[in-house]
């Protein structure tokens, strides 16, 4: 299956300086809240497309690297005056999401000319014997898996919609904002 790997959509934005002033004009507390919120509503759109992704990639068995796709932000950044959110997938339950995404080579690109271009193999040190679903193995292939990129995509095809739900997400809350500041 082909896939792209880079938008080609052009997403042109305008007047930023007019809503900088505007939000500079709001106190420091409502300026951070609406950010997060615009920033939250933009990310949502990635997010949920990500979790789409998941569900038509078949990985599907439990459920538990669906419901680890999350967003979350930086508290160090806000620190220093700006703001970082970004969407992110595992957690203990679903320690695997960067596996499902790059996949795993079923070549080993080790040192060595006896390793290089052969099946990565997996053999017990001395005369031992792996026991491998319980069987008895001397050598065991590991075949690898293919990437199946699931943020990758997600961020791609809604990176236009992401900033179009930043953009309403403001257009919304600002004039609320105003008008209960009394300005």
């Amino acid at each position: 299956m082909a896939r792209s790997w880079g938008s080609t959509e052009q997403v042109s934005v305008t007047g930023l300086k007019e809503l900088d002033a505007i939000l500079k004009s709001l106190p420091e507390k409502i300026e951070k809240n609406v950010m997060r919120g615009a920033m939250r509503a933009g990310l949502a759109e990635i997010k949920d497309a990500a979790k789409s992704q998941l569900s038509s990639g078949g990985h599907v068995k439990t459920g538990a690297l669906q419901k680890s796709v999350r967003i979350g932000f930086a508290r160090k950044s806000e620190k220093f005056g700006w703001m970082r959110g970004k969407v992110l997938a595992g957690n203990k339950e679903a320690w695997y999401a960067h596996l499902i995404e790059f996949g795993t080579g079923s070549f080993y690109a080790g040192k060595g000319t006896k390793s290089k271009r052969k099946p990565y193999e997996i053999k017990p040190k001395g005369k031992k014997s792996l026991f491998f679903a319980g069987l008895m193995k001397e050598l065991v292939v590991h075949p690898g898996i293919h990437p199946t990129p699931f943020m990758r995509t997600a961020f791609d095809s809604k990176s236009a919609a992401s900033i179009k739900a930043f953009a309403d997400y403001m257009r919304e809350r600002i004039p609320k904002e105003i008008k209960k500041a009394g300005r």
